[in-house]
């Protein structure tokens, strides 16, 4: 088999390439029409209100929670997602407090419950939508209510997702705003970027401020004058990003079904077998931004490290989706322990990521399967 075959990467198109091209030759190639007009498209798919386009996926987290966080709020996130979701509590001067997560990978509501009820100063919640699948919204409605929390989706995996309603996952049915990367590895690309997307006007504003510096203008101001407001960031984004963000949202929805057919594919494959078995059996709703399938490490002849580079050798590149954040050095240091989540510890020691993206060909899938059934079983 010819070509390395990632765990993930983007699909570019000919129209997509002509899209960049056109917006580079326009007056505008930072911050001009092409912003607007991607946000518009994006809070339509979506079906918010609002949209609020800014340099990259971490850049989307740390404005929301700037925006709507207050020091030293204690906040609910899980441990199973890329370190930016609790960074950016951290940069607000909030609190994460770390939930273990349900046997699908994503936080456990119950959990959240549970300590909503025993701790009233928890005042917020960051559910990260693992692997594409989206979080039960009737849940997360019942405990924002409830409870009068905040709650920040983080759909960097679930852009394109459905929700059981039928509606697009980040649409803001249960939560103040909602977050999403358009990295090369995700469902669609703007080469980087990211977004937040909100039903709330002021929010809005307040997110559009933050991403220019903190800086304000209004219609009363002469043509030169602004006022720098708070504290803000240059995380703006450009034309050229969001060109080929417009010409990459077009294809969206068939990247997703794309994305259906490989993991019906790896489902089947798997049904049967005794040592590889998917995270969780077809979801019609997920996005699956991730195919994740959990190996009993302890009943094979190899362990996770060895199986990394015979795949690799062969031309397939795995990934583990995700080292738990308390590991993490800098997140002992802070007096976070594992004790409190054995489920995500669990799954940390059997999960592996295999490839899937839209352009991966039945013929290579076919290989991957294969290939790693002859390792995993020696």
């Amino acid at each position: 088999m010819s070509g390395f075959i990632p765990y993930g990467r983007q699909s570019i198109f000919d129209d997509d390439i002509d899209a960049v091209m056109e917006t580079l030759r326009s007056d505008f190639i930072t911050t001009g029409p092409k912003v607007e007009d991607f946000e518009n498209a994006m809070a339509e798919y979506l079906g918010t209100n609002h949209a609020v386009a800014v340099s990259n996926g971490t850049a989307a987290l740390h404005l929301a929670s700037l925006a709507l966080l207050e020091p030293k709020t204690k906040v609910l996130t899980t441990p199973n997602t890329f370190l930016a979701t609790s960074n950016s509590i951290i940069y607000a001067g909030a609190k994460p407090l770390f939930v273990d997560i349900e046997d699908d990978g994503n936080i456990d509501l119950k959990l959240c419950e549970e300590m909503l009820k025993k701790d009233p100063e928890i005042k917020a919640l960051y559910a990260v939508h693992f692997s594409g699948k989206p979080v039960d919204q009737e849940y997360l409605s019942y405990l924002k209510n409830r409870f009068d929390i905040i709650v920040v989706e983080d759909c960097a995996h679930s852009l394109g997702a459905t929700t059981k309603s039928g509606k697009k996952a980040g649409g803001c049915e249960c939560s103040d705003a909602s977050t999403f990367s358009f990295h090369p590895v995700k469902n669609m690309t703007s080469a980087e970027g990211g977004l937040i997307a909100t039903n709330d006007r002021n929010l809005c504003e307040k997110l559009k401020s933050l991403r220019n510096h903190g800086v304000v203008r209004r219609p009363d101001m002469a043509p030169w004058e602004y006022e720098m407001q708070d504290l803000g960031f240059n995380y703006r984004i450009n034309d050229l990003q969001c060109a080929l963000g417009l010409s990459q949202l077009g294809k969206l929805d068939s990247f997703i079904a794309r994305r259906h057919e490989l993991a019906r594919r790896y489902d089947t494959a798997f049904e049967n077998d005794d040592l590889i078995e998917p995270l969780y059996p077809f979801d019609k709703h997920s996005s699956y931004h991730l195919y994740v399938v959990l190996i009993d490490f302890e009943r094979t002849s190899i362990d996770r490290s060895a199986l990394f580079h015979a795949m690799r050798s062969k031309g397939i590149g795995l990934q583990v989706h995700y080292i738990p954040i308390v590991l993490q050095p800098y997140y002992k240091r802070l007096g976070y322990e594992e004790k409190k989540l054995p489920k995500a510890m669990r799954y940390y020691e059997r999960a592996v990521s295999l490839p899937i993206y839209a352009a991966l060909t039945d013929e290579k899938q076919m290989f991957v399967i294969d290939t790693l059934k002859e390792i995993v079983h020696g």
